[in-house]
């Protein structure tokens, strides 16, 4: 389906590679543009229910391919965002379904962005997170400036981004960035836990409190307080408030559906 992705999908669960492992899964062209594809046909899909994204070989994703750079552009920069990255991290914000990265290895650069651009983030012992941009003169981008001080404040984002200090999913677990550091041998049971849940979880509520979160970044009490009261509404009439009211008086599991 994508010569630099692989796209899975089991029992709702849809896994996103990046899979340019010779490269350290580093992003050019053509693996920008399908991973806005995947993002796309993963939100449309109802068999999905949450989403995995993670990098084949050692890395996460090492950020932008610099061999792969367009020098003659005079605009690279800021067409390479506009076109590639920031729809990305649109795309994955937007998405109504839970995201989860499995932080197999390190995350560079645009890869640490698009770390935290997920939901919830389970990492390996030996995966590390660097804002590597100021190495080369560049700034953060693709959501790090936006993420990283609402993670960790802006002191300790401020010296991750100049001096581009290399952290491991330890100190990053510590720091409130990720959500679970496990041994490299069990990511994939630590993972699925999570997946498990969410794929039988209310998909609508969940894609909603999603929304809600991100809404609250840039929000007062008073307007948070009307979208709750919109958006209750909403989860309220959804086929799956219906089941697991009815799961709750008869004193069951609630079977949810996503809708």
């Amino acid at each position: 389906m994508y010569k630099f992705l692989k796209y899975e999908l089991h029992e709702g669960v849809c896994t996103i590679t990046f899979n340019r492992p010779d490269f350290y899964n580093a992003f050019n062209d053509g693996i920008s543009y399908e991973f806005q594809d995947a993002l796309k046909n993963a939100s449309k899909d109802d068999q999905v229910r949450v989403v995995v994204i993670t990098g084949e070989g050692k890395a996460f994703c090492s950020g932008q391919d610099l061999k792969s750079a367009r020098d003659d552009d005079d605009k690279m920069f800021y067409n390479s965002l506009e076109k590639r990255y920031n729809p990305i991290v649109r795309a994955m914000r937007n998405l109504p379904k839970p995201i989860i990265a499995r932080l197999n290895g390190v995350a560079a650069g645009a890869g640490c962005s698009l770390a935290l651009a997920a939901d919830m983030i389970i990492a390996a012992e030996s995966a590390k997170l660097v804002e590597v941009f100021i190495n080369i003169g560049l700034v953060p981008d693709s959501g790090s400036s936006f993420f990283l001080p609402n993670l960790v404040g802006y002191q300790k984002a401020f010296e991750l981004c100049a001096m581009g200090t290399k952290i491991s999913a330890q100190e990053a677990y510590a720091m409130g960035i990720i959500n679970k550091v496990v041994a490299d041998e069990d990511l994939d049971e630590a993972v699925k836990s999570y997946t498990n849940y969410f794929a039988k979880a209310p998909t609508k509520s969940i894609g909603m409190i999603k929304k809600m979160l991100n809404k609250a970044a840039s929000s007062s009490l008073d307007e948070m307080l009307e979208y709750e009261k919109y958006s209750q509404q909403i989860a309220g009439s959804s086929e799956d408030y219906k089941e697991g009211k009815q799961a709750f008086l008869e004193k069951r599991k609630p079977e949810f559906k996503g809708k």
